[in-house]
């Protein structure tokens, strides 16, 4: 293989993790960060330890604060917060040759918009060859280059298995599929899944009611996804089952575990402001809650969510008004 050019917008945990996967992949590595400080670290100290402490980086990955060093690379990686996504692409728009393929890493809905990610892509660089990367994926367990496996999304089957090509390490498998829509949908609504799921675990209402909450949640998925235009069988891939698993368990998950201080008791302000990472589903509830208002979908934890981070809704009402849902054939329509 020849050596490519990968430039990474975002030098949080997860784009400084796949840093080190493209790098590992054998390409020349360039990483943006929002922070001077971070781009000296890289730089100075091969390290991350803002947002990715304890990881050693190849000395051969760069950095840089300035988008303008995209020019020129065969393939970019976008790994920005969900919500800056916008702005990070227009940054961008100038230095990017028409073709170059252009990987959304980030998970999430546009608050502003309701667009979800492939659609900013699209709308700020339309010249770009889309695609999507989504899947189980901690940041530092695949910095550490422990066994990880992820769907990559792309409408052209070439596009996605040259891609494939060029990131894919014996640690870090990559499974096409080119409904981006559905590895999108999964992705997002997942984070506001997984605050529900912390919720629950900080509540201490048991596993028994963590399952059924995922499992409903997956039949909101399902819907939104269908009426966005996603195919069901991606939920069961990846980006789908395999990231819900995840997310929905662990304490290493922000989402979750930003679920499990609200739970027990904590204030969303509190939890938010001692932390320097995004969780993404904090502003991904309210754009998820009002795409399927739009598009006729009923979604009722993500309802629940919302307006217990962005309502004033009291958690064990909340609750109490799930439990109180009428209770009909598992496989209705819509319920």
């Amino acid at each position: 293989m020849s050596t490519r050019k990968v430039f990474v917008a975002g030098a949080g945990a997860w784009g400084t993790a796949l840093a080190l996967v493209a790098r590992r992949a054998g390409n020349d590595v360039l990483i943006q960060a929002h922070e001077p400080e971070v781009a000296d670290a890289v730089n100075g100290g091969h390290g991350n330890p803002v947002y990715l402490p304890g990881v050693a980086l190849d000395p051969d990955i760069r950095a840089t604060t300035d988008l303008a060093g995209a020019a020129g690379a065969d393939l970019v990686l976008l790994v920005t917060p969900a919500q800056f996504l916008r702005v990070t692409c227009a940054g961008l728009a100038p230095h990017l040759a028409d073709g170059t393929p252009v990987v959304v890493c980030a998970k999430g809905i546009e608050a502003a918009t309701g667009a979800l990610m492939s659609e900013v892509l699209a709308q700020t660089l339309p010249a770009a060859l889309p695609a999507v990367l989504s899947g189980p994926t901690f940041a530092a367990e695949v910095a550490r280059e422990l066994p990880t496996a992820v769907t990559l999304a792309c409408a052209d089957a070439a596009v996605a298995a040259d891609l494939a090509e060029a990131l894919a390490t014996p640690r870090f498998r990559i499974y096409r599929s080119g409904d981006v829509i559905g590895a999108e949908v999964g992705g997002a609504v997942k984070n506001v899944l997984a605050i529900a799921c912390g919720i629950v675990q900080g509540r201490g209402l048991g596993d028994n009611a963590r399952a059924a909450l995922i499992t409903r949640g997956i039949a909101e998925i399902a819907r939104l996804g269908a009426a966005l235009g996603g195919r069901p069988e991606t939920l069961m891939g990846l980006s789908g089952i395999g990231d819900i698993t995840l997310t929905c368990n662990a304490m290493q998950s922000r989402n979750f575990s930003l679920g499990v201080a609200l739970g027990g008791g904590e204030s969303l302000d509190d939890v938010l402001g001692r932390r320097v990472s995004v969780a993404e589903g904090v502003y991904t509830a309210a754009a998820v809650v009002a795409l399927a208002g739009r598009r006729g979908v009923e979604m009722p934890i993500c309802a629940a969510v919302d307006g217990i981070l962005n309502g004033g809704a009291d958690i064990d009402a909340a609750i109490q008004g799930l439990l109180a849902r009428p209770m009909r054939a598992e496989d209705a329509p819509g319920r």
